[in-house]
């Protein structure tokens, strides 16, 4: 039987519906590895069985083979993305699924590229021609592929930067390391380990030998290495889980009873120090709300609280996802400014989420189905970097939804004054799937990076505190209106990630690419 699968993986440049079918189900299984199975180690074994197989293809070959891995990751580990076109997209479920399909397909070009490029700059490197499984091309030059790609799908049409190989461990072992290195790091140590193991199956024990102790140490050093430490101060918040159904949300009558439920919801909790809502607690622009405003900041001042919501502000002819911040300051500190509802001590929104935020082509897209009108589908930019929001003169970096998955831009939004990460959400659009989870774990994936703790405020959950090793500290369930109160102690100082970000990384993978070009070259 041994035989009968050296000689199968053997085959050269023929991507066998049986090597395909194989290349799917370990790109599906993969899926095990993020929330909420968080089983890690089976993507590194994936990984490595898959770069074992695909060791003797040609580079066409070997595209085809890893689009199927790829189509196999994304295709199960993001199958929720149906639920909204399908539940509130008024969309066929066959025409759902399909489109699904059709993104999954998309992102699977990825890892096809990585495997187009890994057997193309390896091939001539032999003298049968064939591609050399050398420590070079496991230890090296895959890794480095793995990472481009990965970033590239990060930013390429706006970016989806999604399953990450590095998310896999956010309840993993080498969590430790994203302090210093990034989620995207961990995608390259994970690919490196998976080079390794692969030449483990070909009985080259070595490298497996010498990483895995390295790998140990690393872990271990990573928090010695670190700069963050207590502070001594505590910040008392309450974030609330409105738990409004999505479909009726963007109701004109259920505008008041909403509101009124988060006031009334955030009254037993007035002695904190910050109040959170979550993303479009209040569904309607500022101006058509301003009076509940007025009211809802003299309240906060009186109780010596902040409130900061999720709501639509309208600027210069333009609509804006955005936080603000009601009530800021109390009896023993001047924290301003105070509500004024100018734009100031305002976050708006960057990253904008493709057709639910805004429609590419809406010409052309938003005639064909109500999946492509969904209610506040035009929402205009926020810039890129904007400063902390304050409250009672803490400063917090917010995130609102799809931005969190975006380490640079919150990167670039943190510094030493920063005292909390915020992200607010709205996953009600996925309903009871795996996407909310996945969500969380990658907020979480940021305060290990940023060493901050962090808090998600979400409409139906997952809403938590994370600390900023990046642990789940306190939750509410998901789908029950709630509110969560916590003492989160506050810490100083800069990760090694925070100063430097993925530049070290992306440079040596760059780096690393082009000397597998030069080898390629010169081997010719």
């Amino acid at each position: 039987m041994l035989k009968q699968i050296r000689a199968f993986a053997q085959q050269k440049s023929r991507p066998s519906a049986l090597r395909l079918v194989l290349a799917f189900a370990l790109g599906a299984s993969t899926a095990l590895s993020f929330a909420p199975y968080s089983i890690w180690i089976i993507y590194p074994f994936a990984m490595a069985i898959a770069l074992w197989h695909s060791r003797a293809l040609d580079a066409k070959a070997s595209f085809y083979y890893w689009l199927s891995f790829g189509f196999g990751c994304f295709a199960v580990g993001i199958s929720w993305v149906h639920v909204s076109m399908d539940t509130f997209g008024g969309m066929p479920l066959i025409a759902s699924v399909g489109l699904m399909a059709l993104l999954a397909l998309y992102l699977a070009l990825y890892p096809a590229l990585t495997g187009l490029a890994l057997a193309w700059l390896t091939k001539t490197l032999s003298k049968n021609g064939e591609t050399t499984f050398s420590l070079w091309r496991n230890l090296a030059l895959f890794p480095a592929l793995w990472t481009m790609t990965e970033w590239a799908r990060g930013w390429v049409m706006t970016g989806f930067p999604w399953l990450w190989a590095g998310y896999s461990q956010t309840q993993g072992p080498l969590k430790p390391l994203a302090s210093i290195i990034g989620a995207l790091g961990l995608s390259f140590v994970l690919a490196m380990l998976a080079g390794a193991l692969a030449l483990f199956f070909t009985k080259r024990y070595k490298s497996l030998l010498l990483l895995l102790p390295l790998s140990i140490l690393a872990v271990w050093a990573a928090p010695k290495v670190s700069d963050i430490h207590p502070t001594g101060e505590n910040v008392k918040v309450a974030l609330v889980q409105g738990n409004i159904p999505q479909s009726m949300k963007w109701e004109p009558d259920a505008l008041w009873p909403t509101l009124l439920k988060y006031m009334d919801l955030s009254r037993e909790h007035f002695d904190a120090d910050i109040i959170i809502w979550p993303e479009a607690a209040i569904p309607a622009p500022e101006s058509m709300v301003q009076d509940f405003l007025d009211n809802a900041n003299k309240v906060a001042n009186l109780n010596h609280t902040s409130i900061i919501t999720g709501i639509i502000s309208h600027q210069s002819n333009e609509f804006y996802n955005s936080l603000i911040v009601l009530g800021n300051h109390n009896q023993k500190q001047q924290a301003g400014p105070d509500y004024e509802g100018d734009g100031s001590n305002q976050f708006k929104k960057h990253h904008l989420l493709p057709i639910g935020e805004f429609v590419p082509f809406e010409a052309l897209l938003r005639p064909i189905a109500p999946f492509f009108n969904l209610p506040m589908s035009s929402f205009a930019r926020g810039e890129y970097q904007q400063p902390n929001l304050s409250a009672l003169g803490h400063k917090i970096a917010p995130a609102i939804c799809y931005e969190i998955a975006f380490p640079e831009q919150l990167r670039d939004s943190v510094n030493q004054g920063t005292d909390i990460l915020l992200t607010v959400s709205n996953d009600a659009w996925f309903g009871s799937s795996n996407g909310p989870l996945q969500h969380m774990e990658i907020a979480q994936m940021r305060a290990i990076e940023l060493g901050r703790p962090l808090l998600r405020a979400t409409n139906n959950g997952v809403t938590a505190v994370v600390d900023e090793h990046g642990n789940i500290t306190a939750s509410l369930p998901q789908f029950e209106t709630g509110v969560l109160s916590a003492t989160i102690p506050l810490v100083t100082g800069q990760t090694w990630f925070a100063k430097l970000g993925q530049t070290p990384l992306l440079l040596l993978s760059g780096l690393l690419v082009l000397l597998g070009f030069g080898r390629r070259v010169k081997a010719q």
